[in-house]
């Protein structure tokens, strides 16, 4: 099995916003909706980080088996890179899968809404068949709309749900900015790997829509994001403003898109967006939590 270390070097640099950022924006528009779980929280967060986890091992099996890891400009990968047998790297992802399916259950006792269920096994699902099975969505284009459904609309308004037991318009809205954020990171990290996913095939939105066309879809994304949390502060109290906290850094991130930054160049922006993520998200649930 690969160290701990390894993993790291592998592990791709959404894992930790992409987890967090939702609970804690879900956790913050539940706390408006009247009522909090910090139990539900907990599990909610154990069960986005364990997904996340388990996506990252799957992604790297899945890539190194196929060989699409053989010209890559990020970090290493387990598989692709020799650190690790395929055999382990794919236990590692469905050890994963199991935790995730744990909380889950633990989640769907406690709220009482076993329809749940049908949610956390799709989840499990897009997160193998990202780039797991014979015909992965992720090298048809479809990456980014999983994103935004599962680490934006279904874990922000499914987060918020499971505490305040429905989800609200502040919710939705904050799904959507938390999952464009979500997006953007893979659009800078598809638009890192344009050239060598072109090589081997592997046909993302990036490839798709050309290097131009992909940086004018970050450049977008970033201003429905700013519009998203302005909204959420008209709707519920202006201290949510402080979520352009988040804002700010996405538009640093944002410029350096936009300007042409290519290859390792990205890999700030990467991080930045990573970081505006989850700037947003507290700057959002402290505004709420002071209003």
């Amino acid at each position: 099995m690969a160290t701990a270390s390894q993993w790291l070097a592998g592990a791709r640099p959404r894992t930790l916003p992409a987890a967090v950022a939702p609970v804690v924006a879900g956790s913050g528009a539940a706390y408006i909706a009247g009522h909090v779980s910090a139990s539900a929280a907990v599990l909610c967060l154990v069960v986005a980080l364990a997904l996340q986890v388990g996506v990252n091992y799957a992604n790297d099996y899945s890539d190194g088996i196929r060989g699409t890891d053989a010209v890559r400009v990020g970090p290493m990968r387990l598989v692709g890179s020799g650190a690790a047998s395929p055999s382990a790297v794919k236990r590692a992802a469905f050890s994963s899968f199991g935790v995730a399916a744990v909380a889950g259950l633990a989640v769907v006792w406690l709220s009482g809404h076993w329809w749940l269920l049908v949610v956390g096994v799709a989840a499990i699902l897009a997160a193998w068949y990202y780039t797991g099975g014979k015909r992965p969505y992720g090298y048809a284009g479809l990456g980014e709309l999983m994103v935004f459904v599962f680490f934006g609309l279904v874990a922000v308004m499914g987060t918020t749900y499971v505490q305040a037991g429905r989800a609200t318009p502040a919710s939705f809205i904050a799904a959507v900015a938390v999952g464009l954020v979500a997006c953007q990171v893979l659009v800078a990290n598809n638009l890192r790997d344009i050239a060598g996913d072109r090589e081997v095939g592997k046909r993302t939105l990036a490839t798709r829509l050309g290097d131009r066309g992909t940086r004018l879809l970050y450049l977008a994304m970033s201003i429905v994001v700013a519009a998203a949390v302005v909204l959420l502060a008209a709707l519920t109290s202006w201290w949510a403003l402080l979520g352009l906290g988040g804002v700010v850094i996405l538009a640093i991130a944002t410029r350096s898109v936009v300007a042409g930054a290519a290859g390792r160049g990205l890999i700030s922006a990467l991080q930045l967006t990573g970081i505006a993520e989850l700037a947003m998200s507290f700057g959002l649930a402290i505004g709420w939590l002071i209003r």
